[in-house]
């Protein structure tokens, strides 16, 4: 869904234009540590109250994330700029940088259920997004840190999953314990997406 689905007509002249990478190798997996029990049509609701905490208490540009899938496994352009292109995002500190930040609408900590909708979701659209610069989601990368409040200081060079937890990154419980149990199977499905048999 583009952002007009849950943006409406928000015509901010002061938001700067879209900063872009060469190509994206990493996609950081979070949850938005809001509430589970929406009905999916309320879905476009959310994503705006985030939006309006990111740009206004937070004083952001735009919406962190590059992506947001609902637990009806619907995904919602996030971050301007377009969802085809390798846009900068602002979702994990110190690794915005050739990566997306996908982020799945609730809050899953140990014990929660996470919809097969929303994880299949997140499969699919992680296959495409890294199948543009083919990598293997299954596969660690080398991302460059850029901040040192990132698990790793300033200018250092992590081995970190294609398809990562934002707690890989930053010294986070996000994307929850449940969540996180789920990514290997994620990461294999993904891999299938993109038509890898081994």
């Amino acid at each position: 869904m583009p952002r007009s689905v849950w943006l409406g007509d928000d015509t901010r002249q002061d938001r700067p234009p879209p900063r872009y990478d060469d190509r994206v190798v990493a996609v950081f997996v979070h949850h938005t540590d809001s509430p589970n029990g929406y009905d999916c049509a309320d879905a476009p609701r959310i994503i705006r109250y985030l939006y309006a905490g990111q740009t206004g208490s937070r004083d952001w540009d735009d919406i962190g994330y590059n992506f947001l899938v609902d637990r009806c496994g619907t995904i919602y352009e996030g971050r301007a700029g377009g969802v085809d292109r390798p846009v900068t995002g602002a979702h994990t500190q110190g690794f915005n940088h050739r990566t997306t930040g996908i982020a799945a609408l609730g809050t899953f900590t140990a014990g929660v259920p996470v919809p097969k909708a929303m994880t299949d979701a997140i499969a699919a659209l992680a296959a495409w997004k890294l199948g543009l610069s083919d990598t293997d989601p299954r596969a660690r990368v080398r991302l460059t840190s850029s901040n040192s409040h990132s698990r790793y200081a300033a200018g250092t060079t992590a081995l970190l999953p294609a398809l990562a937890g934002h707690d890989d990154g930053y010294m986070t419980s996000c994307p929850g314990a449940a969540l996180t149990a789920r990514l290997p199977e994620i990461r294999q499905l993904a891999a299938r997406l993109q038509g890898r048999s081994r």
